[in-house]
């Protein structure tokens, strides 16, 4: 007689592996947001695996730095360029400087996204504008640009917009950036009809916890509470950054052309678990070690 042990999804191919054939990206632009550091990294490193050209865009110099030795490393054309997504002439010029170098970008991917973990009743209105102001205003502000020259150029594109599974449930210690990323959903849904008429598919994407160097303290803090990573995931692993680039090549490449308006979640199904036991409630004041609140 058989037993059936948890054994969790089977990992990951090792990284430098293809998703899609070698040169799918050939002769293709990618603009990237937020692509110099951890998850927006992981995705530039595989379209430049597949033979794009890469623009990076942040708004901190020394991302764009670790971009530049990154897309050394791996031989592939790049450009760097300064940008603050939140003022639509920074990304207009940073537009300017891809179009320059490169031509048209062929693919944006919306990245780039402010968050950290607090409770609401802590939060200061300025902490609650920036995080809506880079996360759902500047991921408009880069499709916009990106789709007025698609229109004025009669040509395809592809936009991917990275979000986050609490766009459809709703994050506690994270109200500013979950209102945000449901935002961002929305806008999938939105252009994607509207724009498709010219070419343009629009898709969202969504990582799972997916552990990297360049994660912020206060999150790698709230991880630390976490004895067990793998444990917790119904996948008895945590994602790969490399899965999210993989993700994410496919999305945009010609093998997923009548694929749009859709957000695809990449996770291991741990945003759709329930227990069949609910355990006790701890508030999200507790669960960050923080004490009664006060005014």
């Amino acid at each position: 007689m058989s037993t059936s042990e948890p054994i969790g999804l089977p990992d990951a191919p090792e990284l430098g592996a293809h998703a899609l054939p070698a040169g799918t990206y050939d002769g293709k632009v990618v603009f990237i947001t937020g692509g110099g550091t951890g998850l927006g990294r992981a995705i530039a490193t595989e379209f430049a695996r597949l033979g794009a050209s890469i623009v990076v865009a942040s708004r901190k110099p020394e991302h764009l730095e670790q971009a530049d030795e990154a897309m050394a490393d791996l031989g592939a054309p790049a450009l760097t360029v300064q940008c603050d997504i939140r003022e639509p002439d920074s990304v207009a010029a940073a537009f300017d400087a891809a179009v320059a170098a490169f031509g048209l970008p062929d693919v944006l991917i919306n990245n780039a996204a402010a968050n950290f973990p607090i409770p609401a009743e802590d939060m200061s209105p300025n902490a609650w504008r920036t995080v809506v102001d880079i996360t759902l205003n500047g991921t408009y502000f880069c499709a916009r640009e990106f789709a007025r020259r698609h229109l004025d150029a009669n040509t395809p594109g592809s936009i991917v917009n990275v979000g986050a599974t609490y766009a459809w449930t709703g994050g506690p210690g994270f109200a500013h950036s979950a209102a945000a990323k449901a935002g961002v959903k929305n806008m999938v849904e939105t252009l994607a009809v509207e724009w498709g008429p010219y070419g343009i598919q629009v898709n969202g994407l969504v990582p799972g916890l997916m552990p990297h160097e360049d994660m912020t303290d206060d999150i790698k803090g709230n991880l630390a509470r976490t004895n067990d990573k793998d444990a917790c995931q119904p996948a008895l692993r945590v994602g790969r950054p490399r899965e999210l680039g993989w993700a994410a090549t496919f999305l945009a490449s010609p093998y997923a052309r009548f694929i749009s308006g859709h957000t695809l979640v990449v996770d291991g199904a741990n945003w759709q678990r329930r227990s069949l036991t609910q355990p006790e409630i701890v508030t999200v004041r507790d669960q960050m070690g923080k004490g009664p609140f006060e005014l």
